[in-house]
């Protein structure tokens, strides 16, 4: 397979397009081929975290990829393609130190797809007879996509619209937490299990660059936290707000691999690391991965935000999951039905109850987080563990 270029999309226009459009999108980017599943439809309202607005009012200035995405994901919300609407779900941001995020929908957690695997495995074996992504209806495709050896965009018009035809996909996600929540599926036909590779970490930190939004983020959560099917799949969505860990102190602790700075968070209810920098995204994307690698292999659930367009990643541990199995978890929280994943460790919590909702604080929020996160002697101990694999991995400290 020829290296990933640092510019992996190329976004058909619709038949229809003038030679202008076209020549717009074809020098947009190269070394991809994508296809749009089907036309852009109805624009609808997009989700802002206090109102809705329609897609031109939430950000004028979109990137041709990003204005292509919002586009699809509106005509699937058009076509009544969610479990729920998201546009109309009520947000708001709560008042503190953190102005986390709360948003309600009720009862997601009972129509969203059943988790079919074990908790306390980070790395399990892909099983075709359980739920997959290749088994999602046509209509739940929005981009297919693969690389080509030529810097000419190729287009897959006319194809049939089925997922199998490319190896990487954009899909919709039928359970939305947020405006033009999507599923990045890297190799989708290879059936891959849910674990960081080199490769398909690459490509979600291209998806973050490419959407030059920072109110754009991508995600990950391994298996033991919270991700819910064991096939390949990063996660997306817009909301325009900083998330609360985006704000967090955080205290440089060392360097590693061309210049990438790792540092901790401090006075923030999560542990977690903050990667930046670094000569090229490249060189950021391989340290995070690394690190990654060595959480999965050594069993340790974690989440995964990239952020500020692939500037900056942090590394989120948990042990909610082990509390929950080990009956360590309080009822309250339980009670709440809250899963931490790596939007809720962020500061974007859905609750799925009104009363929940209506009596959200801080204080009760960071007692989840807390109880979500690791204890300080867990930390420090993981943390000197992942440092030593660093610097062995890394020519430089």
């Amino acid at each position: 397979m020829p290296v990933i270029s640092p510019l992996p999309f190329s976004l058909a226009p619709t038949p229809a397009a003038p030679a202008a459009s076209r020549a717009r999108w074809n020098s947009f980017l190269h070394h991809w081929r994508l296809r749009v599943e089907t036309k852009a439809g109805m624009c609808s309202n997009g989700f802002d975290s206090t109102n809705c607005l329609r897609m031109e009012e939430v950000e004028p200035n979109l990137s041709p990829f990003l204005h292509k995405l919002f586009k699809e994901w509106d005509d699937r919300n058009a076509r009544g393609l969610f479990h729920h609407d998201i546009t109309t779900s009520e947000a708001k941001v709560l008042p503190g130190e953190h102005n986390f995020v709360a948003t309600l929908i009720e009862g997601r957690d009972q129509k969203k797809r059943p988790t079919e695997f074990g908790m306390n495995q980070v790395l399990q074996p892909f099983h075709s007879e359980k739920f997959n992504f290749t088994k999602v209806k046509p209509e739940e495709v929005i981009f297919r996509f693969q690389e080509t050896e030529n810097d000419s965009a190729q287009y897959f018009d006319g194809t049939p619209p089925t997922v199998s035809a490319s190896p990487s996909c954009i899909l919709i996600n039928v359970s939305p937490i947020g405006y033009c929540h999507v599923l990045l599926t890297p190799q989708i036909q290879e059936c891959l299990p849910q674990r960081v590779d080199q490769e398909s970490f690459l490509l979600a930190m291209y998806v973050a660059r490419e959407a030059r939004n920072p109110f754009f983020r991508v995600g990950y959560n391994s298996l033991g936290a919270f991700a819910t099917i064991n096939h390949l799949h990063f996660q997306a969505y817009y909301l325009k707000v900083q998330y609360p860990v985006e704000n967090a102190p955080t205290e440089r602790i060392t360097v590693v691999r061309n210049g990438v700075s790792i540092s901790q968070l401090v006075r923030y209810p999560v542990s977690g690391f903050v990667f930046e920098g670094g000569a090229s995204l490249e060189d950021l994307s391989q340290a995070v991965s690394d690190a990654c690698i060595f959480l999965q292999e050594n069993n340790r659930p974690f989440n995964v935000l990239i952020s500020e367009s692939g500037k900056r990643v942090f590394l989120l541990l948990q042990c909610y999951a082990e509390k929950q199995a080990s009956g360590k978890a309080s009822q309250e929280f339980l009670d709440m039905r809250i899963n931490p994943a790596v939007w809720e460790l962020s500061g974007h919590l859905v609750l799925k109850r009104r009363k929940d909702y209506d009596e959200a604080s801080e204080a009760t929020l960071c007692r989840f987080l807390v109880e979500a996160s690791l204890s300080e002697a867990e930390f420090q101990e993981l943390k000197r563990c992942l440092l030593e694999f660093l610097a062995t991995a890394s020519p430089e400290k």
